[in-house]
């Protein structure tokens, strides 16, 4: 299969704040402030990057924009203790609807920059985006928030494109987004859709079979039903722009056809997809 263009946008999260008090030349993330009694001495906000949070086995790569808080004890300030730190940022999460993933001190998380200290991971989702935090409290003088938002993928690909990878390999693999458990298309895959037709146009002897697929997460039966229902969708909005429906056809295959490992959240992201095969 030829390689498909990625570029992600970033979908910020207005999750209320929580906690307080600073006054250094930093500024707290919009998501939380600090504990009172403490400063930023540290701060790092990058537009794009990749995070390993622990999840209580293993660990769960999270990519999006990254912000980053380093908080000192103030001189004469009263000590807190690491887990009322933790604890802390926990009330604060579910506070917002989130959950807390894990709390404790891992010792065999290699795969976690901070494995072996005390640390609180939480994820909230809200309106369909997720953000993930950790705290890890260093014996109750200094603590690290890291907060990502994970960013939503958006797949760039013209209808030449997608010409050339159908009479090539047969298939390709889109990437549409769906709102969460249902079939309803999200408007920012709607340039996809806008592709798909105008490939067809240019093409009228080209007949094409939408497949809808899933990652391994709920049931063998709900993730077919799910995907019969998406593979439709994406038929019903292509006919709509004028498509003779003739040159289409629509199957659901669930979690059936991997093509990543599902173990891993890259590869159920990879494995939540919808191809088109020529017919």
């Amino acid at each position: 299969m030829r390689n498909i263009i990625i570029i992600c946008i970033v979908g910020l999260i207005l999750f209320p704040t929580a906690t307080g008090a600073q006054d250094s030349e930093y500024k707290d993330t919009p998501y939380f402030s600090g504990m009172p009694g403490f400063t930023i001495y540290d701060a790092e906000d990058i537009e794009f990057d990749g995070y390993n949070f622990f999840n209580g086995k293993d660990c769960t790569r999270v990519e999006g924009k990254k912000l980053k808080r380093t908080y000192a004890l103030k001189e004469e300030a009263q000590k807190s203790s690491v887990i009322q730190i933790s604890r802390n940022y926990a009330n604060a999460v579910r506070d917002m609807g989130g959950a807390v993933i894990f709390e404790g001190a891992p010792q065999d998380a290699e795969c976690a920059d901070n494995n072996g200290l005390q640390m609180m991971v939480g994820k909230v989702v809200k309106d369909g985006n997720e953000m993930w935090v950790e705290v890890v409290s260093l014996a109750g003088d200094d603590y690290y928030l890291t907060i990502v938002l994970k960013e939503s993928m958006k797949q760039d690909v013209t209808a030449s494109d997608m010409f050339k990878a159908l009479n090539q390999e047969g298939h390709i693999a889109l990437y549409i987004n769906f709102d969460t458990g249902k079939s309803a298309i999200k408007p920012e895959s709607k340039p996809i859709i806008e592709q798909i037709v105008q490939m067809m146009k240019e093409n009228p002897a080209l007949a094409v079979r939408v497949e809808g697929h899933t990652d391994n997460v709920g049931s063998r039966e709900a993730n077919k039903k799910l995907s019969d229902e998406r593979a439709k969708s994406v038929l019903t909005a292509i006919a709509a722009q004028g498509i003779d429906v003739k040159r289409l056809t629509s199957a659901g295959y669930g979690q059936d056809k991997p093509i990543a490992d599902n173990n891993t959240e890259e590869g159920r992201t990879k494995n939540r997809r919808v191809e088109l095969v020529k017919e």
